[in-house]
């Protein structure tokens, strides 16, 4: 891309040639969000302007996403904003992207309460907000509380329920899971909800280009075997759950079985295991007794 006249198709032509190169997945698609993230149009609209030129703002700027997503900079990051379960998010090094599958989670547990009730909502780890606020959006009666140990995750977090229009129904705090004792801001609630870090330490070395250089770590693996914080958070629920409450977990490949035996035997009934469109079993949920 020089400074002679370029037009839309060509620079989509030459930006997905460039990627592919550099073994991007999916290389059309994303030469084409990006530069419709920077003309503020949607794909379908770049292909009714393919004859349109770029000036040259436009085309530096383009320059600059292609070359960060050739470098395996994930493409949320680069325009810093991601759609999930119908709303948009902002999301930056700071937060883990937030992925479809976990989609199902939020709309299992929507599925599963007593809409008419006022939920009491604990969200552990909750990085972007995401759950959280799409919940809230969801649940008409229901207040939601979600921590994470990131104080830089709660602010993007914080910013997104500004966006969402959504701050009267969710709080975020800074709060270390580990620390957290019974009683915890004086009362229980009536569901948690977590997707935790679950990749063992491991197998963190096996993980995508995208998200061992970019996503953060602490988000990401538990540091451990990646049943750390399944065990804790389904300990510690006994004396935060009311009984008969819900907790919702995401889980990775192979983890469904021990997850759910561990609930089982930790006073917890009604345990489901819900795949994904994979086939993938990736929600176990279950009712304290």
């Amino acid at each position: 891309m020089n400074n002679k006249t370029l037009k839309v198709l060509e620079a989509l032509q030459l930006s997905t040639e460039f990627l592919e190169k550099k073994g991007i997945e999916s290389a059309r698609t994303n030469a084409e969000l990006l530069l419709a993230d920077i003309l503020g149009c949607s794909r379908l609209d770049l292909y009714l302007a393919f004859e349109r030129p770029l000036n040259e703002i436009e085309k530096s700027k383009y320059r600059e996403f292609i070359a960060r997503r050739s470098k395996f900079e994930p493409l949320q990051y680069i325009i810093g904003k991601v759609e999930f379960y119908g709303y948009n998010f902002l999301v930056d090094k700071n937060v883990l992207i937030p992925r479809p599958e976990t989609e199902l989670l939020v709309e299992k547990i929507t599925q599963i309460v007593d809409k008419n009730d006022h939920l009491n909502i604990l969200d552990i780890g909750s990085g972007s907000g995401n759950i959280s606020i799409a919940l809230a959006k969801q649940i008409e009666q229901c207040s939601v509380i979600g921590i994470d140990i990131s104080e830089e995750a709660v602010a993007v977090a914080n910013k997104n329920c500004v966006q969402n229009e959504i701050v009267d129904k969710v709080k975020f705090l800074v709060q270390d899971f580990f620390t957290i004792e019974n009683g915890f801001i004086n009362q229980k609630f009536d569901l948690i909800v977590s997707n935790p870090p679950y990749v063992a330490e491991k197998e963190y070395t096996t993980l995508q280009e995208e998200i061992i250089n970019y996503e953060p770590k602490i988000a990401v693996t538990d540091f451990s075997d990646g049943f750390n914080f399944y065990s804790a958070i389904i300990k510690k629920s006994n004396g935060m759950l009311n009984r008969g409450g819900y907790l919702f977990f995401e889980a990775a490949l192979g983890q469904s079985e021990k997850i759910a035996a561990s609930m089982k035997e930790s006073n917890f009934i009604n345990v489901n295991v819900i795949q994904d469109y994979a086939k993938i079993d990736r929600i176990i949920y279950g009712q304290l007794k």
